[in-house]
């Protein structure tokens, strides 16, 4: 079997040090990010006691500078790069209306602009690669979003923007970079960790539906040679659960009567289709909640 190179982001703690430790149990030679600190290098160490090889390269996810080292780590240390996981993120929830600017920005760095950066290098240099090659690259990407851009949640409107664009990125990527080889997907993870502990509450006694543990077989099948066949998807992880979406499907559709719409014509159609009093959010899903008996914290519905 050949050795691969994994980029782990968010590798300190929580569903990014399962995902490097999996990844390095599998045999993958791990470089890991997260902000300077004990958490990321005691990730490190215990893959190296477990026998697996890792490396340190702490920074600043959302910087350019740190998506360059992490690549050049890889390359130099490790001879190339196969995979990038991304999920580092914060959260900084609070209504929209008393959202502050430097809450919204955070979350939109860290997330988004840090998902864009490392994406940014690790495809320019798996194109450069299949150009000197002369054939696609071996290049898995597994992004992090979450239920939260299904849903709306209402005190995530930064968190919850972040991760629709996380989405959008990725199906870019997966249709903008396929000739070179880049097979890219996204992952909605219910996972119990220190960023989501408020939310989803104290783990129960005995086996913990969501241990981060659970996610991690996907994500090395789609960082594994059974990925070739997976692109541009989106699926819900936790506990047993993996659910592959289905793209957004068109509602209804009208054309107007003469080629341009008056009010009164636009009032007639859309009325039949908007008919609850008050109004409720229609361009949302719901559909993966009951999948478990839980879901975040509460009983499923």
């Amino acid at each position: 079997m050949t050795t691969r190179t994994a980029i782990v982001t968010g590798a300190g703690q929580g569903l990014g040090a399962a995902e490097a430790t999996a990844l390095a149990a599998a045999g993958y030679r791990v470089v890991l990010n997260d902000l300077p600190g004990p958490a990321l290098d005691a990730t490190v160490e215990r893959i190296r006691d477990s026998g697996g090889e890792a490396v340190a390269c702490p920074g600043d996810v959302a910087e350019w500078s740190t998506a360059e080292s992490l690549v050049t780590t890889a390359v130099e240390r490790f001879g190339g790069l196969d995979v990038l996981v991304n999920n580092a993120g914060v959260l900084r929830d609070r209504m929209v209306f008393a959202m502050s600017e430097q809450e919204w920005d955070t979350v939109i760095r860290v997330h988004l602009r840090g998902h864009f950066v490392t994406t940014r290098l690790a495809t320019a240099y798996w194109r450069e690669k299949t150009k000197k090659n002369g054939f696609p690259a071996y290049a898995r990407i597994v992004n992090t979003a979450s239920e939260a851009f299904l849903l709306g949640s209402a005190g995530q409107a930064n968190y919850a923007a972040a991760k629709g664009g996380i989405v959008a990125l990725t199906l870019a990527t997966a249709r903008g970079c396929a000739r070179y080889g880049v097979r890219a997907n996204v992952i909605c993870p219910r996972a119990r960790t220190a960023m989501t502990s408020e939310l989803m509450g104290p783990p129960p006694e005995g086996p913990d539906p969501l241990d981060p543990g659970h996610v991690t077989p996907l994500v090395l099948h789609l960082a594994g040679p059974a990925g070739e066949r997976i692109t541009g998807e989106v699926f819900v992880v936790h506990g047993d659960v993996v659910a592959v979406l289905g793209p957004p499907t068109v509602r209804a559709s009208f054309h107007a009567a003469t080629g341009d719409w008056t009010a009164h014509e636009l009032d007639a159609a859309l009325s039949t289709v908007f008919t609850a009093d008050p109004p409720q959010p229609g361009f949302v899903c719901e559909e993966t909640l009951p999948l478990a008996d839980t879901t975040f914290g509460e009983e499923s519905r």
